[in-house]
């Protein structure tokens, strides 16, 4: 059995003058990827409904050459939370089918999830570590041409990418993201471990003074008519998402799903549970109770979630537990599917409701997340809120880390 403590092996690498036992530190997740088999569909959810940006969109049928025979969107769409260029990704799954390479069952409606670390020498040395332990590369290595971020991409056990990466460009109060020409070019690739590139901003620079149009990064959706007052600013909804995360994963092997993400990718174990004989795991890479958990792919079927997927469910947090309410309220309003399950399978989220996406996949809409400090150690369940899900209460006492965490650093619209 997955030990709730394990002994650390001894530092060997020095990360920013700190040792550590790999040479990169996660940090935090940094967005997340659907494939969709309709882009406007998907579109209208994400962006329309829960608020989110349309940053960027990239041609993914020129990229690999590809054509759909029913005239499909090639397109993926990258939106963001806050000011970085992505959190979530959506792209067209007919694209993913089309490329070479081996689909396994489960994983083919889900693109990626990426991991930010520090620096770019976390990238270039941590690609290094991972290629002599053999850990299976599905990229190897280079710099994004939508959100410049230098990263490359290992699976898991379950053949899930999971992206390491350093630098996102941020997005503005313009809302306009880097234009084309200034793009990282295609192939650029990522520096030796003991290496080192230019900075962006001299380029970027340069490129304004030569009369660079920036206006030619605009790629946003109508914001809406804003006619709800969200804490005091109107917005064309009655919340504002302002953390993605955390990821839920339905894993064919618990155990070995958990030797990845805390043997490989440094995570931290959290906390364990069982729930009607199902084992499961939550892992943390920061100071949140967990970033990503791991449920056994039996209890998929016993949820009655989408059954052709491994992703059990993706996290938005909204800014308080009356946009909460708001949140649910308006999503049903909107013809969407609102779920409720068993809050015993989400230790250190309390209030939650599950919105199902056009494509079946379950948003977990929450308000709280429990924080860990020092010592490592979670709330004790005794100490936790109890969670009635067919009576929701008007308003909740605080607990000691409310409002505690990330903060969202706005403006909310």
């Amino acid at each position: 059995m997955f030990p709730m403590a394990r002994q650390t092996p001894a530092p060997t690498y020095d990360v920013g003058g700190i040792r550590l036992e790999r040479p990169f530190r996660v940090q935090r997740l940094g967005h997340f990827g659907f494939n969709f088999r309709d882009q406007e569909i998907a579109l209208r959810f994400y962006s329309d409904l829960l608020g989110l940006p349309v940053t960027d969109t990239v041609d993914f049928g020129r990229n690999f050459n590809l054509k759909s025979a029913t005239g499909q969107d090639p397109n993926g769409y990258f939106l963001r939370v806050g000011a970085d260029h992505h959190s979530v990704v959506l792209f067209p799954h007919w694209t993913h089918m089309g490329r070479p390479g081996t689909k396994h069952e489960g994983t083919h409606w889900i693109s990626h999830m990426a991991w930010q670390v520090g620096t770019l020498r976390e990238v270039t040395e941590g690609r290094r570590w991972l290629t002599e332990r053999q850990i299976g590369i599905a990229r190897p290595g280079g710099r994004d041409v939508r959100g410049a971020n230098w990263n490359f991409t290992v699976v898991d056990a379950d053949f899930i990418s999971n992206e390491i990466y350093y630098g996102m460009d941020q997005i503005g109060w313009d809302g306009i993201s880097k234009p084309v020409p200034i793009c990282p070019p295609n192939g650029e690739q990522l520096p030796e471990a003991d290496g080192a590139a230019q900075p962006d901003f001299p380029m970027a620079r340069n490129a304004i003074e030569e009369g660079l149009d920036l206006r030619g990064g605009l790629h946003q959706r109508p914001f809406g008519e804003p006619v709800y007052d969200v804490a005091g600013v109107m917005l064309p909804r009655p919340f504002r998402v302002v953390r993605n995360g955390p990821i839920r994963i339905f894993v064919r092997d618990v155990e070995e799903a958990a030797r990845f993400y805390t043997g490989v990718m440094g995570l931290a174990l959290t906390e364990e549970i069982s729930w009607q004989g199902h084992r499961a795991l939550f892992l943390r890479a920061n100071t949140e109770h967990h970033t990503i958990a791991l449920y056994p792919l039996a209890l998929r079927e016993e949820l009655g979630l989408r059954p052709d997927s491994i992703c059990m469910a993706y996290g938005m947090q909204v800014g308080s537990y009356r946009q909460l309410k708001d949140a649910v309220a308006f999503l049903r309003e909107k013809g969407v599917t609102i779920r409720h399950l068993p809050p015993e399978l989400f230790p250190g989220i309390d209030y939650s409701a599950f919105a199902l996406d056009p494509d079946g996949n379950a948003v977990q809409l929450y308000y709280y997340m429990e924080q860990v400090g020092w010592d490592g150690r979670p709330r004790p369940p005794q100490a936790r809120r109890s969670v009635d899900n067919e009576n929701w209460p008007e308003s909740l006492d605080p607990l000691s880390d409310t409002y505690l965490g990330p903060v969202f650093q706005g403006p909310l619209g």
